[in-house]
């Protein structure tokens, strides 16, 4: 999904970064219960409608099951589908906009700790004991400040962000079962993870249907395609925290002769 907080400081050290992807289990899930919920939308014969019998929602389900009968097998990337549809770009896109302001204060709280690690270093050996305990411990109140407040924007990003993916996904889902139906597909596997981490090992680009999908939700979505030149950013694992600051080594008195 496309990355917030990619930071670095004077010293090529890594900010953490935001989610590593949108929560795909949960994605999962949604699109299970979406399947699920189509499934079970159309009623057994003769039995009394649950709903109006003109409902547009019930009647796509009724004709997406009832053509649920084909024998193809096809595949579909999600978390790219979310990302590629003209909505999803658009969201996440103002997502990473109004995450930035929290994105420059962790880099200049990160700039901050290099600097006063550079002055350590620099003085290390011109600072008397309690002057450079005092720095150290600056440095480190500093740093746990930092990793607090990047956690909390991970957090806080992932959050939104599996937000606006689940929500995209409750209505791109029936368009997949009726995809599929229409197309004599009986099985339509996820594809975004790669093998062992995911089911597919292998599939060729015949059987994915990733781009029909998007094109079909940007059709039923009406939202308009974002300006040539913007991208949505996608997520990255996150780095490594910062390394905490070196210390000298305690001084030891010699033995005495």
């Amino acid at each position: 999904m496309i990355g917030m907080f990619p930071l670095t400081s004077s010293k090529s050290r890594s900010i953490p970064t935001v989610p590593s992807r949108v929560a795909t289990v949960t994605l999962a899930v949604v699109f299970g219960l979406a399947c699920f919920a189509l499934a079970q939308a159309a009623p057994p014969a003769g039995s009394p409608a649950a709903v109006a019998p003109d409902s547009p929602s019930v009647a796509a389900a009724a004709a997406a099951t009832a053509k649920a009968t084909g024998t193809k097998v096809g595949t579909i990337n999600i978390e790219q589908a979310i990302f590629a549809s003209n909505e999803g770009r658009r969201d996440f896109e103002g997502l990473s906009k109004k995450f930035e302001p929290k994105q420059n204060e962790l880099k200049g709280l990160a700039d901050e700790i290099d600097s006063l690690k550079k002055q350590l270093s620099a003085q290390q050996d011109k600072l008397n004991d309690e002057s450079r305990d005092k720095l150290v411990k600056q440095i480190e109140s500093k740093q746990k400040s930092f990793e607090r407040a990047t956690q909390d924007a991970q957090e806080d990003f992932q959050g939104q962000q599996g937000e606006i993916g689940n929500k995209i996904l409750t209505k791109m889902a029936p368009l997949i079962v009726k995809y599929a139906g229409d197309n004599g597909y009986g099985m339509i596997l996820d594809t975004s993870q790669q093998w062992p981490r995911g089911p597919v090992i292998w599939y060729g680009p015949a059987v994915d249907i990733t781009q029909p999908i998007v094109e079909a939700y940007n059709t039923q979505s009406g939202v308009p395609a974002p300006p040539a030149g913007s991208t949505a950013q996608k997520p990255v694992k996150p780095a490594a925290k910062p390394a905490a600051p070196a210390t000298k080594p305690p001084a030891t008195t010699p033995p005495k002769q």
